[in-house]
């Protein structure tokens, strides 16, 4: 096999690899907004209703990702940035279908087949990203970013860079 058709197999597994994310993100911005002017920001935590280690983690990672993005923290800044969380409770519900319960003649006799259904229970999280023009005081940009397995906390530590990178790769916005 030539070195041109390895190379495009490695490509195609690598992007299909690093496009699934186990993360439910999105983001929506203000048509009118230049991003551009905007060089320095200010977090403000009001609603972030997080334990101190979780707050610390969403906190440090994006002030890293902002800082990336060009801004800087200020007294006076162009945005305000409000941070949230928010988790709900899920239920998944799985039903087996009736195959394998085979009765008299075969597997396709007579017998009964029986339908099992079991439920998990589990706390889903998710951040939340408000970006507010500081002159206006109105939202310029929002990013949501669902889908952390709030119950553990070894996922947690994983989970909460890894979704607030998620969110701000949508920062600024591409218009279209």
């Amino acid at each position: 096999m030539s070195k041109k058709y390895i190379f495009i197999l490695l490509a195609s597994a690598t992007l299909g690899l690093t496009s699934c994310s186990p993360f439910n993100v999105r983001s929506d911005y203000a048509e009118t907004a230049n991003f551009t002017n905007y060089r320095t920001y200010k977090l403000r935590i009001d609603d972030l209703k997080l334990n101190d280690i979780d707050k610390d983690r969403v906190l440090n990672e994006l002030s890293k990702q902002l800082q990336m993005k060009g801004l800087q923290s200020g007294e006076n800044p162009d945005l305000i940035i409000n941070v949230k969380a928010n988790h709900k409770k899920i239920t998944d519900i799985t039903t087996s279908s009736p195959y394998g319960a085979w009765g008299w003649g075969g597997p396709f006799g007579w017998g009964i087949g029986m339908n099992r259904t079991w439920s998990s229970n589990y706390n889903e999280g998710a951040i939340i990203v408000d970006m507010v023009d500081a002159r206006s005081n109105k939202l310029v940009w929002q990013g949501i970013g669902s889908g952390i397995s709030v119950d553990r906390p070894k996922a947690k530590q994983k989970q909460i860079p890894e979704i607030v990178g998620e969110i701000m790769k949508n920062y600024p916005p591409q218009r279209k």
